[in-house]
Formats: structure tokens, C-alpha cells, sequence
């Protein structure tokens, strides 16, 4: 079993900035991508930004040069290295959403899911 904590959703004025965070853990194992992906109201849950555990990283074109998205060394002992967060600089209202992390093991049909965190960023 796979367990995801995230932390650090708010409310922010358009331009401001909130770093996002999500603690794996539990069946991690080491070969896994994690990401964060958002639902707006009335819309259907997008990629927002995603990381491999090699460090490869990927970003819906909306938020390219606005949202770092980082993760814990895979050198690192414990959970350290299935921790990952997302940056968000430069924040715009079109930005507001839940936000979810997520987590896939390689060879496995399952995705993970946090319990979302509201981002809501006021013009």
C-alpha cells in the first residue's frame, strides 16, 4: 500500500508564489514517477508537471517557466527520495484548482492519489 501526504495549498494574490509538497510512503518502491496534477471546477484533472526518479522532468505547456516541479535525491535514505514538490512563482488565477499528487510504480496497472490540496490564487 501507498500512501500520499501533501501540504502547502492557500490562497495567494495573483503573482505571489506556494511550494507544494507530497510525502510518500508505505510499498514506494524505488522504479516510480511522481507528479501533480489539478482539477479545476468544471473541468478534468490535467498533468500538471511530473519527475521521474532519474530526476526527468515534464510540464503541461501553461505553467513552463512558472513551476519548478523537484523531488528528493534517489541517493537518499528513507523517504527522503519520494518526497516531491512543486514550485509555483508567478501565479495567476487560471492557476486555481485542487491540487493532487500522484505516484506511479513501474510495472504496476495502480496510480496513487494524495487528497488533494485547494490552490486558489485571487486576481
Amino acid at each position: 500500500q501507498v500512501q500520499l501526504v501533501e501540504s502547502g495549498g492557500g490562497l495567494v494574490e495573483a503573482g505571489g508564489s506556494l511550494r507544494l509538497s507530497c510525502a510518500a510512503s508505505g510499498s514506494v518502491s524505488v522504479f516510480n514517477t511522481m507528479g501533480w496534477y489539478r482539477q479545476a471546477p468544471g473541468k478534468q484533472r490535467e498533468l500538471v508537471a511530473g519527475i521521474s526518479i532519474s530526476g526527468r522532468t515534464n510540464y503541461v505547456d501553461s505553467v513552463k517557466g512558472r513551476f519548478t516541479i523537484s523531488r528528493g535525491n534517489a541517493s537518499s535514505r528513507g523517504n527522503a527520495r519520494n518526497t516531491v514538490y512543486l514550485q509555483m512563482n508567478s501565479l495567476k488565477p487560471e492557476d486555481t484548482a485542487v491540487y493532487y499528487c500522484n505516484l506511479h510504480r513501474a510495472g504496476d496497472p495502480n496510480d496513487y492519489w494524495g487528497q488533494g490540496t485547494q490552490v486558489t490564487v485571487s486576481s
